[in-house]
């Protein structure tokens, strides 16, 4: 049996019934479908029954890979790399439908790394994703919470988010010590024009980096003492990071393009 190594942050999804959820969320049939760390194939073995047209693996691990291709033959396609290694845009020039159960030390590495990185050309149609609880709660949380931050931002500007479910720690091997939940994103049809996705980073960075601090010393760092911008918007600049909505760091990020237009 593949020991779960813990610098890879490896615990493998073992529950038939949330694999069945999971696979389940939509139908997959002649789909392409991506699966990020398939780890020993559990959740593979659920896709494959619901007769995809193909299924693309990106495993890291290199024991990992040796047991994904003996158990699996030309069933799927394995990429031996790192996921955060690879440029998601040149996977396949078919959209992707993507399922990850996503190593908790990297998951918003690679959630990021994607949000910043979308083309035009949108390379997903769906992406169905496990988080540990604690980063999931981040991604859905509504503005004037605790959990509300950069990451809430980032994911709702350019996605439709829905949790499905939460998962408990029996449901793995080994049981990891904290709960997780599934995710599903979806790209959004209409959204606020930004020219640069890197810009909204940049803006939600500075911002969140004293979140219990007024918000007047990050604007003025970034707006060089300019209230007209802050007026223009309707911005009270003693109002604290998490005090604004999805919008108005949409509209922050734009005015601020726009002074370096």
């Amino acid at each position: 049996m593949i020991k779960a190594k813990k610098s890879l942050g490896q615990n493998f999804l073992i529950d038939e019934n949330i694999i069945d959820k999971i696979v389940n969320i939509l139908e997959l049939k002649n789909k392409n479908i991506l699966e990020i760390g398939p780890g020993t194939g559990n959740l593979t073995e659920g896709i494959l029954r619901k007769n995809p047209k193909k299924v693309l693996v990106v495993e890291k691990d290199d024991n990992l890979t040796s047991l994904l291709k003996e158990k699996f033959k030309d069933k799927i396609e394995i990429i031996n790399k790192d996921i955060l290694k690879i440029d998601e845009n040149l996977l396949s020039d078919q959209t992707l439908t993507v399922f990850g159960n996503l190593p908790y030390n990297i998951s918003t590495e690679i959630l990021c790394k994607w949000i910043l990185n979308i083309k035009e050309k949108i390379w997903f149609d769906c992406l169905i994703l496990m988080f540990q609880k604690e980063v999931a709660d981040r991604i859905i949380s509504d503005f004037n919470t605790k959990s509300y931050g950069r990451l809430t931002i980032l994911a709702n500007w350019r996605l439709n988010i829905k949790k499905i479910c939460d998962v408990s720690p029996a449901s793995f091997h080994p049981k990891p010590k904290i709960d997780s939940t599934v995710l599903v994103f979806r790209p959004k049809k209409e959204f606020f024009s930004i020219k640069n996705s890197k810009n909204l980073e940049k803006i939600t960075r500075i911002f969140f980096m004293h979140r219990r601090k007024m918000i007047n010393k990050p604007y003025y760092q970034l707006f060089n003492n300019n209230n007209n911008i802050a007026s223009k918007i309707g911005i009270d600049l003693n109002s604290r990071p998490q005090n604004l909505d999805f919008e108005t760091y949409f509209k922050l990020t734009k005015e601020y393009e726009d002074l370096r237009s």
